[in-house]
C-alpha cells in the first residue's frame, strides 16, 4: 500500500481517536450489498454507542448493538425482522435524493474503496446511491471515512474521487461477499428448498428461462437481477450478437456474455453495482468497457426510455390475476422493497420496443401454495408488466383488458392446481372469466 496518502493511513483500531465527536445520534451511510466496509464498520459501531446505521441490502453479519437505529429503502437479510428498522419506501433512483434534499440528513460516510491510482480512488463494485450519500454529507460538513481495500476493483464511472476527499482513510482489505468475515454465524444463508409434487426447482428454473430467451432479439437492452433465473436466461443469449447491458446491477453471466461475442463492443457495460467472482472482479479492475454509475442515472426512467429494446427481467413473491404484484412483504413483514425494480419496469415500458418480464415459479415450494393469488393483499410494488412468464408459459398482459389478463395468467402462467380456484374467485369479483 502506498505512503503517499492524504489524509494518512489508520487501522480500524485507530479510528476512534481519529473521529472524534460526532453529532448525537448521527446518520451513517455505509456502503451495502455486497461492498460492506466489515472492519471500518465492526470498529466504528465499538467506538460509536448510538447512531443511525443507513444501509442498502444489509448482509447478515452487521453489527447492530442496542444503541443502533438501522435504516434502509431496502431490507436485507442483515436487517430484516429488526425490531427497530425504519423502513423508508422509495425507488432506488430517488434514494440518493432523499439525502441531497435534506430528508435525511448525512452525518457520516463509510465507503469501501479501491487501492489508489493515480490520486484517486474508486467506490469499485458498489457505487449506487454512494455518490449521493457522499455529496451530501460534504456539503453538510459532515465526516468522509473510506476503507481502502486491496479487494476492491478501481471501476471508472461516477464513484471515482480524489484521495484529499476523505477526511479518514482505514486500511483493511475485507473480502467482498455477503456476510462479515467475523461472523459467527455458521449457517446457510437460506432455508433448503423442500421440492413436492408439484414443482421441479431445477426443471421449473429451465423453463422459465427458455420463456423469457424466446423474448430476446439481437441489440436489446439487457436489465436482470440476482439469482439463478437470470443467470440461466443470460446462458442461452451466447448466439445472440450485439446485445447491451444497461442494468442496475450485473454478475458473471455478463462476463460470460462478454467472452461468448454476444455484446456490442463499441457500448459500454452500464451498472451501478456489482456482484460476483473474484475473477468478475479482477475483469472489472481498470476495465474501459465497464462505467459504473450513480443510480439516479442508470435507475432513471427517463434514460431507460431512451433504449431502444429495453428488456427488464425481475420478480415477486406474488402475482395476482389482475396483474398486481407483491415483491417485497410476506404478509405484514417487510423483507425487500422497491429496489430498483419500478424504476426498470417503468423504463422498460416507455422504451421503443421495450418489455418489462415478472418471471417467478408458479408455485411456493417452501409453503406449498400457488404464487398467482385472485388478489394481492400486501402492498403492491409494481403493476401493468409487458409479460408473466413461469415455467409453464407466458401471459401477455400489455393491451389486455383486465378480464383477458386474469384470463392469461390463470391459462399460461397460473400452476394447473390453481387454475380452478382462480377462475371461481376471479368470477366472484365480477371478472368474465
Amino acid at each position: 500500500m502506498t505512503n503517499a496518502l492524504k489524509p494518512k493511513l489508520i487501522s480500524p483500531e485507530q479510528l476512534a481517536s481519529a473521529v472524534g465527536r460526532l453529532p448525537e445520534n448521527p446518520r451513517v451511510v455505509v456502503s451495502g450489498n455486497f461492498s460492506v466496509p466489515w472492519s471500518t464498520l465492526k470498529a466504528f459501531s465499538e467506538y460509536q454507542e448510538h447512531f443511525t446505521l443507513n444501509m442498502l441490502h444489509a448482509p447478515k453479519g452487521v453489527v447492530m448493538h442496542d444503541g443502533v437505529t438501522p435504516e434502509t429503502s431496502f431490507v436485507g437479510p442483515g436487517l430484516r425482522g429488526h425490531p427497530n428498522l425504519q423502513y423508508v419506501p422509495s425507488r432506488l433512483s430517488m434514494v440518493p435524493l432523499l439525502f441531497l434534499h435534506g430528508h435525511l440528513p448525512v452525518d457520516v460516510v463509510i465507503a469501501n474503496i479501491s487501492v489508489p491510482v493515480d490520486g484517486k480512488v474508486s467506490l469499485g463494485a458498489e457505487v449506487n446511491v454512494m455518490v449521493g450519500a457522499i455529496e451530501a454529507c460534504k456539503r453538510r460538513g459532515g465526516l468522509l471515512i473510506g476503507q481502502v481495500n486491496r479487494h476492491m476493483p478501481y471501476t471508472f464511472g461516477d464513484g471515482e474521487f480524489s484521495i484529499d476527499d476523505f477526511d479518514i482513510l482505514v486500511e483493511a482489505d475485507d473480502e467482498l461477499g455477503h456476510s462479515a468475515p467475523w461472523d459467527d454465524h455458521k449457517g446457510g444463508h437460506g432455508s433448503k428448498m423442500i421440492t413436492n409434487d408439484k414443482i421441479d426447482p431445477e426443471a421449473s428454473a429451465d423453463a422459465i428461462a427458455d420463456n423469457v430467451a424466446r423474448r430476446i432479439e439481437n441489440g436489446m437492452y439487457l436489465q436482470m437481477g440476482i439469482g439463478d433465473i437470470p443467470d440461466r436466461v443470460l446462458a442461452r443469449l451466447k448466439r445472440h450478437r450485439n446485445m447491451k447491458i444497461w442494468t442496475e446491477m450485473f454478475s458473471d453471466g455478463v462476463l460470460g456474455l462478454e467472452r461468448n461475442g454476444v455484446l456490442d463492443p463499441s457500448f459500454r457495460i452500464m451498472s451501478t453495482f456489482i456482484n460476483g467472482s473474484r475473477e468478475l472482479m479482477d475483469w472489472v479492475h481498470l476495465n474501459d468497457r465497464v462505467r459504473i454509475m450513480r443510480t439516479e442515472t442508470i435507475n432513471n426512467p427517463g434514460n431507460i426510455m431512451k433504449n431502444p429494446g429495453q428488456i427488464s427481467i425481475n420478480t415477486a413473491l406474488q402475482i395476482d390475476i389482475r396483474d398486481r404484484a407483491n415483491a417485497a412483504r410476506v404478509g405484514t413483514k417487510i423483507i425487500s422493497g422497491f429496489g430498483g425494480s419500478t424504476d426498470f419496469i417503468v423504463g422498460a415500458v416507455h422504451s421503443h420496443g421495450g418489455q418489462s418480464i415478472m418471471a417467478l415459479r408458479s408455485w411456493h415450494p417452501k409453503i406449498d401454495q400457488s404464487t398467482i393469488v385472485p388478489r394481492i393483499e400486501s402492498p403492491v410494488t409494481s403493476s401493468m408488466h409487458s409479460a408473466v412468464i413461469t415455467e409453464h408459459g407466458v401471459a401477455e398482459i400489455t393491451g389486455a383488458t383486465q378480464d383477458q389478463k386474469a384470463r392469461n395468467l390463470i391459462e399460461h402462467a397460473a400452476h394447473p392446481a390453481a387454475r380452478d380456484w382462480l377462475r371461481e374467485e376471479g368470477q366472484k369479483e365480477g371478472l368474465n372469466i
